[in-house]
């Protein structure tokens, strides 16, 4: 028995089965962004007097680097998800979809990189 309806079987489209790993993946990211932004808003609570080197200090410290590294990672990760997710719903052009898409993913991965390689330097001493 065939439950599809007929202008599905003559396009022969069905359920893509893409979208609930992007689900998923939006609601992990917004999962692990809360302990981080919590530990984050702390550390800056902390070190808010004391300047750059207060700050440079502890980002040197390497569980702060490290977990700076994921707040950067999956911030970005997150906010390209949701981003897609908006331009999938509202706009209707799908060639300006598709660039759209294209560029927010590119500004991600390139924001998200500059972030890493500048927590690393400053956690280093660089």
């Amino acid at each position: 028995m065939n439950f599809r309806t007929p202008i599905k079987q003559a396009r022969g489209l069905g359920s893509a089965h893409h979208g609930t790993t992007h689900w998923w993946l939006q609601r992990l990211t917004a999962i692990a962004l809360v302990p981080l932004a919590l530990w984050f808003a702390i550390g800056v609570a902390t070190i808010s007097s004391g300047g750059y080197d207060a700050a440079a200090a502890w980002v040197s410290a390497p569980l702060n680097a490290v977990l700076m590294t994921l707040v950067v990672g999956v911030t970005f990760w997150h906010g390209a998800l949701g981003a897609q997710v908006i331009l999938e719903d509202y706009v209707e052009h799908e060639a300006l979809r598709k660039a759209l898409i294209v560029v927010v993913n590119f500004a991600a991965v390139v924001l998200g990189l500059l972030g890493v390689i500048s927590v690393l330097r400053v956690a280093v001493g660089g």
